[in-house]
């Protein structure tokens, strides 16, 4: 069996960290099993789903790395759900309605005072083909629900306890009991499909064997595997995973650009900073960065997962990402660095990818190695340290050979040897280490910082 997984983002807005975890893991679990990975746009909102969206989703996947073998939108499958409806109007599990929302709320009122749950009642599977006809005659249009598999033979509008059951690939042996859930509505009036309905034609129709998203989904679950076998087809294997939840524990709003993948990207961040951190928070193992996605793959496990929710926290994205810069061969960004001035190859990349946050701060680092810069002369007396400066070419032997002389010269050491220099090279106090810099920097630049011009 070749294992099929989707991912089914509405293009109503922008791919936040929610998203970037559910499809990620269905990405990796996809390529461990050696599978397919399928991108679903489920735009059947059509007040709110726009092009610019859709774009922007397969952007921000694009640059995730997360490629798709497959993809589709719902908007260009109407034909093929209205088939599937007539289906199961035809084997009586689709059936037309014909109460407004102040009608059913009025119900659900009564249901209440009375002590029992606000469930539909199927008031509309009584009615007869006359009495909807005259209801249809005086303009109203029925919604359409689908008759959950709940009831007693012979008992149309009875409900009692009929649990669906499954095996959850994250949660365990998971039973949902029926009796307290109303028939779903699966069309609306207007002859538009809910989502619950058309996911589950899209997963029959893609062969879909694996279903993994967020624990709010469990409760659809059961209402769709009801969908799947109404259908004649296997109801794919389940795993819904933990939530996010911010550091404090509080809910995550995804109405925050800053953990929107548009804001980590436009923030400077790396994408495999961000992939790890969602594949591996809420796992048995540890959070750290991993360089590839096939990494990533290669221990990806659903059995990893926690049942507890996951705190998502962007300080430890950030500092993820500084330690992903700091292993990062030159290799890896040899083609981007041109394109923020950093000129200097792979000595400066060396010299420099531990002291960064931000692949956009190795452009401080050009500016220190290329100049201009204002030295700090912080003791004048270590201008004298200039004449003792040796002939190029030099190595990374350079500075220690220098400083030595400089030491045996002015007797200083320590701080007091090191800090002076520093300034005077780089007009910084911290930075890289100055016997990987000074080659850099080069003889007729260190003679005019040391002697204090520019």
């Amino acid at each position: 069996m070749t294992v099929i997984v989707r991912f089914a983002p509405s293009p109503t807005g922008k791919l936040h960290i929610g998203n970037v975890r559910t499809a990620l893991l269905n990405w990796l679990f996809a390529r461990r099993q050696g599978g397919k990975f399928i991108l679903r746009l489920d735009d059947t909102d059509r007040e709110r789903s726009t092009d610019a969206n859709a774009e922007a989703i397969r952007t921000d996947l694009t640059w995730l790395g997360l490629t798709w073998d497959d993809t589709f939108r719902q908007s260009d499958r109407s034909d093929r759900y209205d088939e599937i409806r007539k289906q199961l109007i035809a084997d009586g599990r689709l059936y037309p309605c014909y109460e407004t929302e102040d009608e059913l709320g009025r119900k659900r009122k009564r249901q209440m005072a009375r002590g029992l749950p606000p469930l539909y009642d199927r008031a509309a599977r009584r009615l007869s083909a006359d009495e909807r006809a005259k209801l249809e005659a005086s303009g109203l249009k029925p919604h359409w629900r689908f008759l959950l598999a709940n009831t007693a033979p012979g008992e149309p509008n009875e409900i009692v306890p009929t649990p669906v059951r499954w095996h959850d690939l994250v949660r365990g042996d998971q039973a949902i009991d029926m009796s307290s859930m109303s028939d779903p509505v699966l069309v609306r009036a207007d002859g538009t499909f809910l989502y619950t309905f058309t996911s589950v034609v899209d997963d029959v129709d893609t062969k879909i064997t694996h279903i993994i998203r967020g624990e709010d989904h469990v409760t659809n679950a059961a209402v769709q595997a009801q969908i799947f076998e109404a259908l004649g087809a296997k109801v794919p294997d389940m795993a819904h995973f933990s939530l996010l939840v911010g550091r404090e524990g509080e809910a995550l709003s995804k109405r925050l650009g800053s953990l929107s993948v548009e804001g980590f990207r436009d923030a400077g961040l790396e994408a495999m900073a961000v992939n790890s951190l969602a594949a591996l928070i809420g796992t048995s193992d540890a959070v750290h960065p991993v360089m590839t996605l096939q990494e990533l793959a290669a221990t990806f496990d659903l059995a990893k997962l926690s049942r507890s929710p996951s705190r998502f926290d962007t300080t430890e994205l950030e500092g993820l990402n500084a330690k992903l810069l700091h292993m990062m061969p030159y290799a890896d960004v040899a083609d981007r660095l041109p394109g923020l001035g950093v000129t200097g190859g792979e000595a400066l990349w060396l010299a420099v990818r531990g002291n960064l946050a931000r692949l956009s701060d190795a452009a401080t680092w050009q500016r220190v190695v290329a100049g201009p810069i204002t030295p700090v002369i912080e003791n004048a007396e270590f201008c004298a340290a200039a004449a003792l400066l040796p002939p190029e070419p030099w190595s990374a032997e350079t500075w220690g050979a220098w400083t030595n002389a400089v030491k045996a010269s002015s007797g200083a050491k320590g701080r007091a040897l090191f800090h002076p220099l520093r300034l005077a090279l780089t007009g910084l106090e911290n930075g890289p280490e100055l016997k990987a810099l000074l080659p850099l920097i080069g003889r007729t630049q260190a003679l005019a910082r040391l002697g204090g011009g520019g």
